[in-house]
């Protein structure tokens, strides 16, 4: 399956169930929000899984970009990815979550063809709030798929407050052997949906107040999803990265951990700047620029004149063409190399810079302070240019 045909029959099964199609959002969240990017399917419908009525209805399904830094430096194994295209769904107020557990089970049945002895399913075992999702493993139990109760990771949250509740997580079997262990034993179990019941709103105070309105969301990510059903030993196999890979290889054959980070890092670039975002020192500008300066860091390793124009146009046109982005692909590549010159400009001053600091016992709060200030070098630069050094 292409990743455009598992975006197609996703969206067609929720549409014969009644789900209207949500308008994808841009990774940039509006100023009133105070995270910087998009980071799930659910977290534009935030006001409406809190209860405000949504002009479309209460069920919904879309493909929405999301962008998680907390996975960055997890990037280079085979399953994480700092931009991502995640499939959702939503009952707002309207069915149960066993109901939404059983589609999902059909979906990768039926419409994925994934044989039933490759799935398992995680269910929140209950703390000292609240007990066992009791429904969500008759379901599963129901339907013939082995489950493995857990706590804090079947519980989710999106922050210290707000809504929140338990949920139930599907595995699929990606080893060579017949599937063994759980999800919790063993890797090779692979989280590709998450379905969660946001029943509770968590205050200040760690108090839970149950929902006036309970909501069913569910996320699931295509990259591993093409992976689980491709047969794919990482997702930088399927046809997102491929432009990437052919033309990062020929150009600088990287070991294989260097060539994970430099694909997903410049893919990643690209997306944000095609939503509109620019090199900065704070901000989502910041994330663009440390993304930018990881790869180059990775690439000069080697080779300290391998440069980012080198690279053909078509992983620029392929990515923004996947993630429905119009921005001009000169456009985007001449911002990338703006930001590659200004980088090796701050290099060749922060190495005259750290000369000084070579002999100094560790470097004081002070220190770093005064190296960002005055001369433009964060924090993760100084330490790298001191490990340069020595």
């Amino acid at each position: 399956m292409t990743p455009d045909r598992i975006i197609r029959t996703f969206v067609d099964f929720y549409r014969e169930r009644g789900h209207l199609p949500l308008p994808e959002s841009s990774l940039v969240r509006p100023p009133d929000d105070p995270v910087l990017f998009t980071t799930s399917g659910m977290h534009p419908l935030t006001p409406y899984l809190e209860g405000r009525p949504h002009p479309l209805g209460r069920r919904l399904a879309n493909v929405q970009r999301c962008l998680r830094t907390t996975d960055l430096d997890e990037v280079g194994d085979r399953t994480h990815l700092t931009v991502f295209q995640m499939l959702g769904s939503w009952s707002l107020g309207d069915y149960d979550p066993p109901q939404s557990l059983r589609w999902g089970y059909q979906l990768l049945r039926e419409g994925f063809g994934i044989a039933p002895d490759r799935l398992y399913a995680t269910v929140f075992g209950g703390d000292e709030q609240v007990g066992p999702d009791l429904p969500a493993l008759e379901t599963w139990r129901d339907l013939g798929v082995p489950v493995e109760l857990t706590q804090r990771e079947n519980w989710w949250s999106n922050g210290p407050t707000g809504p929140c509740g338990p949920d139930s997580e599907i595995y699929v079997w990606t080893g060579d052997s017949p599937p063994s262990g759980t999800p919790g034993t063993d890797g090779r179990w692979l989280e590709v949906w998450n379905h969660v019941q946001m029943r509770y709103h968590r205050h200040d105070d760690g108090r839970l107040e149950p929902l006036r309105r309970p909501n069913v969301d569910t996320g699931m990510g295509l990259e591993r999803l093409e992976m689980v059903l491709r047969g794919h030993g990482s997702v930088f196999e399927g046809d997102a990265f491929a432009p990437w890979v052919r033309a990062v290889t020929a150009l600088w054959h990287p070991d294989e951990s260097s060539l994970r980070r430099v694909c997903d890092h410049l893919r990643s670039s690209v997306v944000v700047v095609g939503d509109g975002v620019r090199p900065a020192n704070t901000g989502r500008g910041y994330v663009l620029r440390r993304l930018l300066r990881r790869t180059l860091t990775i690439l000069w390793r080697g080779d300290p004149t391998r440069t980012l124009s080198d690279l053909p146009d078509e992983p620029f046109a392929d990515t923004l063409d996947r993630f429905r982005q119009t921005a001009n692909v000169t456009g985007v590549r001449l911002l990338l190399q703006d930001e590659e010159e200004r980088f090796r400009g701050l290099l060749r001053r922060g190495r005259r810079v750290i000369s000084r600091y070579r002999s100094r016992a560790p470097l004081t709060g002070a220190d770093y302070r005064y190296l960002h200030d005055t001369h433009g070098l964060p924090r993760d630069l100084v330490d790298g240019l001191l490990a340069e050094a020595t």
